[in-house]
């Protein structure tokens, strides 16, 4: 079975003059390009894992290192003679959850566990009006909230009393555990049972958070909505969010705007855009017609002969701009309403007003005739 053995220097792409340092570099970086979890399902990355495994057990133990060094695989071979040694028995010790720790997260999981932890975030969906959102407002907010119990001040033990170090885990909140695996004898933490992963016992708790030290209450705030807020802006209050872990501190609470549709009004950005219905005679004849804005109606003259559909502006009449003094501007588009029930005397002066305009005065109705013509023509 030796024969078949890669050298183990060869496995981890090192040389025999490399120290301790470099064995535990090389090793961490082919550990991690053929880790199952990296490649799922590919049998070669898992015998070559399991190769590397074997490789850095036998190369980070100094004794294993100097008989392999002296006999090669023969001597860790326990069917070799006197030369093995009993064989690996699995990779030697490796805590294989530290060493992919330090690259998969960094530091050691206990230490984690019973480091301060910022509380949770809340996200809190407020529905206001459109005229609202444009000018701002304040609002009164009722949520739910986890907070630091304020009888035992968030140990979860009886006021008076303290919590204990866990004797099992001596407060580390992991205890290790040997398991045998297709890869030998590998070591693992895991949560320790007798405390939960808090490393501290509460033989007392407090009766008010039932030793959690934490509880939910329902908080009431007012909040202001800044003017120029668009519909899905996000509002952010420091501190406002669940309690944290492990005297980590309060997380924030985010308030998403949504806006309710406007009767006459689209907002794009800080720009307003509307349809303002007008007359035949307003846009044969031109004048004065009135234009809603946020604030109330103005007036606009359009010029003679505007065409339905034209769109026109007023400047700085539109949204404000978020923490400036500046605005968008209002976009409006004049649409004409055919009227209906016309009396018999309108319809007459209606018939006389078209056989004096005849369609000299309609251009695009005359281009569009003579490009029908053109095209019937070809054919």
């Amino acid at each position: 079975m030796a024969e078949n053995k890669r050298d183990y220097y060869e496995v981890l792409g090192i040389s025999k003059t490399d120290d301790e340092n470099q064995i535990k570099k090389a090793y961490r970086q082919m550990a991690k390009k053929y880790h199952p979890d990296m490649n799922p399902g590919d049998k070669e990355a898992e015998a070559k894992f399991k190769e590397v495994n074997e490789a850095y057990a036998v190369l980070s133990d100094p004794e294993k290192k100097q008989i392999y060094d002296q006999y090669g695989h023969d001597g860790l071979d326990p069917n070799a003679g006197a030369g093995g040694f009993g064989g690996f028995g699995g990779f030697g010790g490796v805590d294989l959850g530290d060493i992919f720790g330090s690259f998969f997260g960094g530091g050691s999981s206990s230490q984690r566990r019973n480091a301060p932890r910022r509380g949770d975030d809340i996200t809190y969906r407020m529905v206001i009006t459109f005229e609202e959102a444009a000018f701002g407002c304040t609002k009164e907010l009722k949520y739910n909230r986890i907070e630091s119990c304020r009888e035992c001040g968030g140990t979860g033990a009886e006021k008076g009393t303290e919590p204990e170090i866990c004797p099992r885990c001596k407060g580390t909140g992991t205890v290790t555990v040997t398991q045998r695996t297709m890869f030998g004898m590998m070591q693992s933490q895991k949560t320790c049972d007798s405390c939960r992963g808090r490393g501290k016992i509460i033989k007392k708790p407090c009766q008010n958070c039932k030793g959690t030290g934490n509880i939910k209450l329902s908080k009431k705030i007012e909040v202001n909505i800044p003017a120029g807020v668009d519909d899905g802006g996000r509002i952010c209050l420091r501190g406002q969010g669940n309690a944290g872990v492990n005297g980590g501190g309060y997380g924030d609470l985010y308030i998403i705007v949504s806006l309710k549709p406007h009767e006459l009004f689209e907002r794009r950005g800080n720009d307003l855009f509307c349809e303002v219905p007008v007359s035949y005679q307003d846009l044969v004849l031109g004048g004065e017609i009135e234009v809603p804005t946020l604030e109330g109606t103005v007036k606009y003259t359009i010029p003679e002969g505007t065409q339905t559909g034209s769109r026109f502006m007023l400047k700085g009449k539109g949204v404000v701009v978020y923490n400036t003094k500046n605005h968008g501007d209002l976009y409006f588009t004049v649409v004409l309403e055919t009227p209906k029930n016309l009396s018999p005397e309108a319809k007459e002066a209606l018939k006389r007003f078209s056989e004096l305009c005849a369609n000299t005065n309609y251009v695009k109705k005359q281009r569009f005739s003579e490009k029908i013509a053109k095209l019937f023509k070809k054919k």
